[in-house]
């Protein structure tokens, strides 16, 4: 089962949405924060907000965002040298990262712009056929010959990273037929942490789009998130690959609890999506919601986090 479409989809915009109220509806806001004082109260749960670091301790878990500006000119060369390419996004943001981490079994599940662009760098596809009237775009000099020998859209099937903190375990994912809950993305409960962080970007030199950013929200009885990898060229092809994480936390346990994990990955030529009988304006898919509701569906997976122990 996707959940492509329905309310967690469009989770950040619902977000955004409610921390952007009018000033008439000041009314509405007051009671969303004294509802989320409230359920902060209830849950024990610990902000946190220091120097490029935001987060929340609750239930067990802490959940950490770090966002620092694009890598100068020292980093970024030394980034090159540890993936083994000259070739990177236009924009890195590499020490950006999400994390999750649940502090009694030491499990963590984090999110990085390295480890997603080793995973570029090892699917490593063929580049997308640029349309003629747009080569040039990618000239630095009017007249040097276009080569782009790579995959210039950075498409990553980077999933997130996880590991245990300790030497007494070890996770994977393993296949499932457990669903993320929708209900629990539905209810209007109290929105007691949210954030994104964008892990790099890159305009294809005006030419589209790719973008890998993560997104997350905790309220009191679950955390979800969402990975999105969005990628457009215009006139050729788009891309969405998504992947979605939930977790219904237990306070007061120290079990490791159960982690869903759905993975999307959509893909159509603007020439597809011509012969169903949408725009093939570019124009019409800066927003990747919109793009994600009409590209065929290439790949679906559900997933859970399992902890194994490795001590004799």
């Amino acid at each position: 089962m996707s959940c492509d479409g329905c309310a967690c989809g469009n989770v950040a915009e619902q977000i955004d949405q409610k921390q952007t109220l009018q000033p008439k509806d000041c009314l509405e806001v007051d009671d969303e924060s004294a509802r989320r004082n409230k359920a902060l109260q209830s849950t024990g749960a610990q902000l946190i907000d220091g120097d490029f670091v935001r987060g929340i301790r609750v239930a067990g878990w802490s959940i950490l965002t770090r966002k620092a500006p694009i890598l100068k000119m020292g980093p970024r060369e030394k980034l090159e040298k540890t993936l083994g390419t000259i070739h990177l996004p236009e924009m890195v943001f590499g020490d950006n990262s999400l994390e999750l981490l649940h502090e009694a079994t030491g499990v963590k599940i984090h999110f990085n712009a390295l480890d997603a662009l080793r995973s570029w760098r090892q699917e490593s596809l063929p580049p997308v056929q640029i349309p003629a009237a747009a080569k040039w775009k990618f000239r630095t000099k009017p007249d040097e010959q276009v080569i782009l020998d790579y995959d210039y859209t950075f498409t990553t099937p980077y999933a997130g990273s996880q590991f245990v903190n300790n030497e007494e375990g070890a996770v994977e994912w393993v296949e499932c037929e457990e669903p993320i809950d929708m209900a629990a993305l539905q209810a209007r409960d109290p929105i007691l942490f949210y954030d994104e962080v964008v892990l790099y970007e890159d305009e294809l030199a005006d030419n589209g789009i790719s973008l890998l950013t993560a997104k997350v929200r905790v309220m009191p009885s679950c955390w979800f998130l969402l990975l999105r990898f969005w990628m457009r060229v215009d006139g050729a092809l788009m891309r969405l690959r998504d992947t979605r994480m939930f977790c219904r936390m237990q306070i007061g346990s120290t079990a490791f609890p159960m982690v869903i994990r759905e993975r999307n990955i959509k893909e159509d030529s603007f020439e597809a999506l011509a012969s169903k009988g949408y725009p093939k304006d570019s124009a019409m898919y800066n927003d990747p919601n919109v793009a994600g509701e009409r590209l065929s569906q290439k790949h679906h997976i559900c997933e859970k986090l399992t902890l194994k122990s490795t001590s004799k």
